[in-house]
């Protein structure tokens, strides 16, 4: 049975980083506690995004971390990403997931392909129409090599299942655009630095990278960016932001989660690996910095 929530409730989703064991198999205990802790901080969350590792996980995989947690039923409202370059494999996904107790979608745009107006409305189109649940797009050109072009966002704008966008470019004046073209769809900010600075935009919420290390934390801090009240800690929210990118995500959050002791490992999927962080300094100054707020 499906949970009823309000999504528009939720301004933290947090994107769940997916814990293995030092073998590489999925750490399906840590991620049943992972789980708590976020419902525990009345935080959404999202399974299988980028921080998730989710392309580097199997089929298989993706489908046994999506049942499990399904199986957790968590009393916060659950998203499921999809990603890829090959529509009718992300069709598939979607329709799989339609008959499991999911709250929403993230739908990417396509990877490497690098499709205009045309191909990118055909795409959210066809992954909108299959979709049983509100779907948030996902701006994040960083990652995808093109942005959602707002004329994209125009043609979709009133379609039943578009609920939100997720927009990651580190551009205010793409967000101001989105904004614009369609007033009534829910913006997040997709960068957890950024995140006062949309809330003054007009921003909903925050798709989190950071909330996986600091659960309650990241949760006060974006209620307090809401409302505007967020001077005092922006500078110190700033810098430990800074500490969890400073090479690709998830690598930093991982190394520290483990470093807490919530992960048991901090193995990552190839290619990306936690050699790559040589020093781990500034995450534990960050870490110690945000846990002094609670």
């Amino acid at each position: 049975m499906i949970k009823n929530f309000n999504l528009d409730d939720y301004s933290v989703w947090t994107a769940l980083v997916t814990p293995f064991n030092q073998n590489g198999t999925i750490d399906y205990g840590t991620l049943t506690t992972l789980v708590a802790e976020q419902a525990a901080a009345n935080n959404a969350i999202l399974l299988l995004g980028s921080t998730g590792e989710g392309l580097a996980l199997t089929l298989k995989e993706q489908q046994a971390i999506v049942e499990h947690v399904c199986q957790l039923s968590p009393n916060v409202p659950l998203m499921v990403a999809v990603g890829g370059m090959n529509l009718k494999q992300q069709l598939a996904w979607v329709e799989y997931c339609n008959h499991l107790p999911i709250h929403s979608f993230l739908l990417g745009s396509p990877l490497y392909a690098k499709p205009g107006v045309l191909g990118q409305t055909h795409w959210f189109e066809s992954l909108l129409n299959i979709s049983k649940h509100p779907c948030m797009l996902y701006n994040v050109p960083g990652r995808s090599a093109v942005d959602i072009p707002v004329a994209t966002i125009q043609n979709l704008q009133q379609h039943k299942n578009l609920w939100a966008l997720k927009e990651a470019s580190g551009n205010i004046a793409q967000f101001e655009a989105y904004r614009q073209a369609a007033p009534n769809l829910a913006i997040f900010s997709g960068d957890d630095a950024l995140m006062p600075y949309f809330a003054q935009a007009g921003a909903k919420g925050l798709v989190s990278v950071a909330a996986n290390a600091w659960p309650l934390q990241t949760h006060e801090f974006v209620q307090r960016s809401l409302s505007g009240q967020y001077p005092n800690l922006f500078t110190q929210w700033s810098s430990a932001i800074s500490s969890l990118f400073t090479v690709a995500n998830p690598i930093p959050v991982k190394v520290l989660m483990h470093l807490q002791g919530r992960l048991t490992s901090s193995y990552l999927r190839p290619p990306l690996t936690h050699l790559e962080l040589t020093q781990t300094t500034c995450i534990e100054q960050a870490n110690n910095t945000i846990l002094s707020w609670h």
